[in-house]
């Protein structure tokens, strides 16, 4: 029963797709990150049928663009884009550790953010305004379960830089050998659907996400001596924008 209450919880959380509602008590959420790749999975099924149907209906590439860009903001309701955008603040205030870490706690958003947000979309939606092959956009669609993945599986294995935090909550409550092994399995599925949809565009988009990845711990690391759920939530921001930015790429090689 535990299982089930912990996906309700995941998509309660990062999605705004209606579910049951239950407690945020420990056994509830022990298994909630092996879910948190099934999100991506909805929003990657929905952009693939989005594409096909643009195809079938010979929508615009304008329309075709925006409407793809909005589709995972619709899905989880910017969840990962607030993460994103306290994240831009503290890197760009250059105050020190303690400094960056109460700016990621305020829930105001800063002119660096407002910036970084509207670069991000703009160079979301013109890259993939280029995604020319349904295949592809495949590609982008696996995106959002592998972002998903490694972000969880970040969660389990990074160290978190407060130990009072929502994140800290998540990590500590799975279990965190079983979570990690699920998620390891769900990244490594993922990467074989993409290989599997376009060979080269894959091979992109999956180097794409391991340099984020990288980069992602060495800057939490460094910045704020370890990972927070705004942190995680930026890393997936900046994953899915880098694999988007991949299958434009991809598309035209």
């Amino acid at each position: 029963m535990s299982v089930i209450k912990s996906f309700f919880i995941a998509f309660s959380i990062y999605s705004k797709i209606p579910m049951p509602q239950f407690e945020w008590e420990e056994q509830n959420m022990r298994y909630m990150l092996c879910f948190f790749p099934w999100v991506g999975a909805v929003i990657g099924l929905v952009t693939v049928i989005w594409g096909w149907l643009c195809r079938q209906f010979a929508v615009g590439p304008l329309c075709f663009s925006l409407i793809g860009t909005a589709i995972p903001l619709l899905i989880t309701g910017g969840f990962h884009m607030d993460g994103f955008v306290d994240t831009m603040d503290a890197y760009h205030s250059y105050q020190d550790r303690e400094g960056k870490l109460t700016i990621l706690k305020d829930s105001h958003i800063g002119a660096f953010a407002v910036i970084m947000l509207a670069l991000y979309y703009l160079i979301y939606a013109g890259a993939y305004s280029e995604i020319g092959e349904l295949r592809s956009l495949m590609v982008v669609g696996g995106g959002f379960v592998l972002s998903r993945s490694m972000s969880g599986i970040g969660i389990v294995r990074f160290r978190p830089a407060r130990k009072d935090g929502l994140l800290s909550l998540f990590a500590d409550s799975a279990q965190k050998k079983r979570v990690g092994i699920a998620l390891y399995v769900q990244f490594l599925l993922c990467a074989g659907v993409m290989l599997a949809a376009d060979l080269w565009t894959g091979i992109l988009a999956l180097s794409a996400a391991g340099v984020c990845f990288v980069y992602y711990r060495y800057r939490s690391y460094k910045e704020f001596g370890g990972i927070t759920g705004d942190t995680a939530g930026y890393f997936v921001a900046v994953c899915e924008a880098a694999i988007v930015i991949a299958a434009a790429v991809g598309s035209r090689i």
